[in-house]
């Protein structure tokens, strides 16, 4: 794993809790080990401008961003998509806005899928499933299931996870801790966000 990106992305384990804010505009959200410690936090952030229009206009046409950053508030990786009046293209980045990859978005609102690809554009993972349900599962590029998305679990955290804005990623501890990872686990614990954007 590249220093440039440190232990939090060597989890494999994700527990995504969105934090209730009073009239919010932007979305946030907290992310903890599977020991319940909290080890960085997903923050989507809105110029005042973006804050006005979406009073009068649809979100799901407006450009967003969202920051995951780790404990100490460094930003890991910055999520960006921008005007879409259709199917959304959602970009990867390092916190030195070098691209890391590419999400690309097949929009049904019970069904999505979420295609993922490279800095170079080769498609390395897929995640689709059901948002209704709660449930969605990662692929590979050769369809190998590699992780899930969802609220089913046992352990630590069951008691303190239990509404639809929280929700548990795992990915499978033999695949490769690389750039490609980092994608992956990016477009997975910001799913809730990318969809909510989306509507």
């Amino acid at each position: 794993m590249s220093t440039l990106f440190p232990a939090f992305f060597e989890s494999n384990e994700y527990f995504i809790d969105e934090k209730v804010q009073f009239l919010k505009f932007e979305n946030a959200y907290k992310v903890y080990d599977r020991e319940g410690l909290p080890i960085g936090n997903i923050v989507q952030r809105i110029s005042g401008w973006h804050k006005f229009l979406r009073l009068f206009l649809k979100k799901a046409m407006f450009p967003f961003t969202m920051e995951v950053v780790d404990a100490y508030d460094n930003v890991l990786v910055t999520i960006k998509r921008g005007w879409t009046f259709w199917l959304s293209k959602v970009t990867i980045t390092d916190a030195q806005d070098n691209t890391l990859g590419i999400i690309r978005q097949k929009f049904s609102f019970l069904k999505p899928t979420f295609r993922i690809s490279n800095s170079t554009g080769e498609e390395i993972a897929l995640i689709k499933g059901d948002w209704k349900a709660w449930n969605f599962t990662i692929y590979d590029k050769h369809e190998n299931t590699i992780g899930q998305i969802n609220k089913k679990w046992a352990g630590l955290m069951k008691e303190a996870f239990t509404t639809a804005d929280k929700y548990y990623v795992t990915i499978v501890p033999e695949y490769a801790e690389d750039t490609n990872k980092i994608n992956i686990v990016s477009t997975a614990i910001c799913i809730d966000m990318i969809l909510k954007e989306s509507k």
